[in-house]
């Protein structure tokens, strides 16, 4: 009797998972150290890296599922969509999440039974995925312990507002802003609805919450000001602005009559850092608007697709690096700035890295930003740029080719497909566009970016073991063509049902297709996402491997270890292991730091676009994983509402 492809591959599933479970029941070993998930990054510098040393290479291959708590879905209005993204994070004995519509929750960490939720009740309107990162956990030292919000979570809203409840109730702190909030908006001038959202969680320094926001990317050139606030951590009270505006120039003079900040400027929507021993706020920046056309921008992008540190205590610019000269591809500095210390023969150096969209890694002094691994600049293309622009003739790179995590320029040669046929389809759309290399000017016939405007790398970033030296890196490699339309054109191809970013007031709208073949898959060779661990101490690639396979978005039996796009982050462990979900197969995995070799995964009930965590809170108790399976709607991937826990059998 023939079996189905249904039947063949739940046999093979049953098979593989046969031959790779473990005999026996593990032996837990309780001795090892206990920690918790504090912050979105772990720690205020965003390591991504736990001490904890509970689940080993050895016995990773046992996890099972602990418990599952489904958060809630909240579907947005038509052509919108919600995700959901959230690391939790721990604090008093609690862990704390938030829904892709921003609905908070307390847990208990060891059952996921829910303490207690509040939602905020956003507008959930938005010209983009909407979503919520994550909290911020904050301990008034001040204050008696145990009492009415001296512990409290914050949330930053798809609406523009801070909301801060009592860690122990989620009750609004009523002392904080107008009973438990700060609005954002109010002093943004003109602003028309989502035209504010913050998806990364604040960050706290010195009982200072500091945030930036999004501004919406390619929807008109009049946005408001992307400024980053610091607020008073227990009344709201403002304590300081900085606004990207250049140097020598002010808000004063550049701003609308009556608005307190210049407009257009450069916002950060991906989660800041913070160093409280230098005293200094990280921030990465985006572009001003419009992304794709730069020839009025006036010097406002002077701070775009920047790393900038501010002082923490007036907001004044300490130093800034920045990443991409007159971005007009829309790189944006897309990560977290990931702090890290790194011994050497000169003594232990203060480093950031910074992961970006182009695939360059930057490692900086964080006390200086200077380039601890030197940076060259290099000619950049010219050729096929729309009258007006002013492209920078130079553009930053690694030297080290180590730190830069992207694929070759692409070729004829480098077009991939199941066939001949499709292989040759797209190596059609490669000719059909200008194809210059990294960093092609946009055109109106069309510019191939590689990688596309999601990046080689994106919000997840990397991870750092500082114990090792050694930084991990998700990657996709995908590729787009960019096209700018002329203003006299959008509304005539949008009415013929063109999908236009319409970048109102722009001289140019533009459109942004993915190298896709005939049948769905990206028209570059693969792999197609990758997992790469870099040595920080001698310069080089320890090794790279294909992460993900296309099961999820093939049939049956064409489930193929190629490597996937992907969104979302990694962890790295004390005992040698990186956890990660984030590929379009729901699946999260474990590999060896030392060598790449995948150790364990597990099937998620859905796509899990999102960073995990992990901690272990007692002596007595078992170290958790923890990761978001929500999903994800431009990915193409399961949509949900789950947190799933893992845990060494009891």
């Amino acid at each position: 009797m023939l079996l189905s492809c249904t039947a063949v591959a739940v046999l093979l599933a049953a098979l593989a998972y046969r031959w790779a479970a473990p005999t026996e029941k593990p032996t837990i070993d309780y001795s090892g150290p206990v920690a918790e998930w504090g912050s979105w990054g772990r720690d205020p510098g965003g390591s991504r890296y736990s001490p904890l040393t509970q689940i080993t290479p050895a016995n990773v291959a046992a996890l099972k599922p602990a418990w599952t708590y489904h958060i809630g879905m909240a579907p947005l209005a038509k052509n919108h969509a919600i995700t959901l993204q959230t690391t939790p994070i721990t604090g008093d004995g609690r862990l704390y999440a938030c829904s892709g519509a921003g609905r908070m929750v307390a847990l208990d960490p060891e059952t996921g039974r829910e303490l207690w939720a509040h939602d905020p009740k956003s507008d959930r309107f938005s010209t983009y995925l909407a979503n919520c990162r994550g909290l911020t956990f904050y301990r008034d030292s001040a204050a008696t312990h145990g009492g009415e919000c001296s512990s409290r979570v914050f949330e930053g809203t798809l609406d523009g507002r801070i909301v801060a409840v009592d860690a122990g109730t989620g009750r609004p702190c009523a002392g904080f802003g107008q009973a438990g909030v700060i609005d954002l908006k109010v002093d943004l001038g003109k602003i028309e609805r989502g035209d504010l959202a913050i998806s990364s969680p604040p960050v706290v320094i010195k009982d200072l919450i500091v945030t930036g926001g999004r501004i919406p990317d390619n929807m008109r050139k009049d946005t408001p000001a992307g400024v980053i606030r610091a607020f008073d951590a227990r009344t709201g009270a403002p304590v300081w602005s900085w606004n990207a505006v250049p140097p020598g120039k002010t808000d004063a003079a550049l701003a609308p009559p009556g608005e307190t900040f210049a407009r257009r400027t450069p916002n950060a929507w991906a989660p800041l850092s913070v160093d409280e021993g230098l005293g200094l706020v990280f921030v990465p920046t985006g572009n001003p608007s419009p992304d794709h056309f730069g020839g009025d921008r006036d010097g406002l992008d002077h701070y775009g697709s920047s790393v900038v540190a501010l002082d923490a205590a007036t907001g004044k610019v300490r130093w800034a690096f920045q990443t991409v000269h007159h971005d007009v591809w829309d790189y944006d500095v897309p990560a977290q700035p990931t702090l890290f210390d790194l011994p050497t023969p000169q003594g232990v150096v203060p480093l950031l890295a910074q992961a970006t969209k182009q695939g360059h890694i930057f490692i900086l002094d964080r006390r200086t930003g200077r380039p601890f691994w030197p940076v060259v600049e290099r000619p950049a293309p010219q050729a096929g740029a729309v009258p007006g622009e002013k492209l920078s003739p130079t553009q930053p790179f690694p030297e080290n080719p180590a730190f830069i995590i992207r694929k070759a320029d692409q070729t004829d040669k480098d077009m991939w497909g199941f066939t001949p046929w499709d292989r040759g389809k797209c190596r059609a759309l490669l000719r059909s566009a200008n194809n210059h290399g990294l960093f092609t000017p946009p055109s109106l016939k069309g510019s191939v970016q590689f990688p596309s405007f999601m990046g080689a790398s994106n919000w997840g970033g990397v991870s750092v073991d500082p114990a090792n030296g050694i930084l991990i890196a998700n990657t996709q490699q995908v590729g787009a063509i960019m096209a700018l339309v002329p203003r006299k054109d959008v509304q005539r191809r949008t009415a013929a049902g063109e999908q236009i970013l319409p970048s109102t007031g722009s001289p140019y709208g533009n459109t942004m297709t993915p190298m896709l073949s005939p049948f769905g898959a990206p028209c570059n060779r693969p792999p197609w996402g990758t997992l790469t661990a870099i040595d920080l101490r001698a310069g080089k690639r320890l090794w790279e491997v294909p992460l993900g396979t296309t099961r999820d978005q093939a049939p049956f039996p064409l489930w193929l270890k190629l490597g996937v796009p992907n969104m979302g982050g990694s962890v790295v462990t004390a005992s040698g292991l990186i956890f990660i979900g984030a590929t379009t197969d729901n699946y999260i995995r474990a590999f060896s730091t030392k060598n790449g070799a995948q150790l364990w995964q597990a099937r998620l009930p859905a796509g899990g676009q999102a960073t995990p965590m992990t901690y272990r809170l007692s002596r007595n108790g078992r170290q958790y994983v923890v990761i978001a399976a929500g999903g994800h709607e431009y990915l193409g991937t399961k949509l949900g509402d789950s947190l799933v826990a893992y845990a060494l059998p009891e």
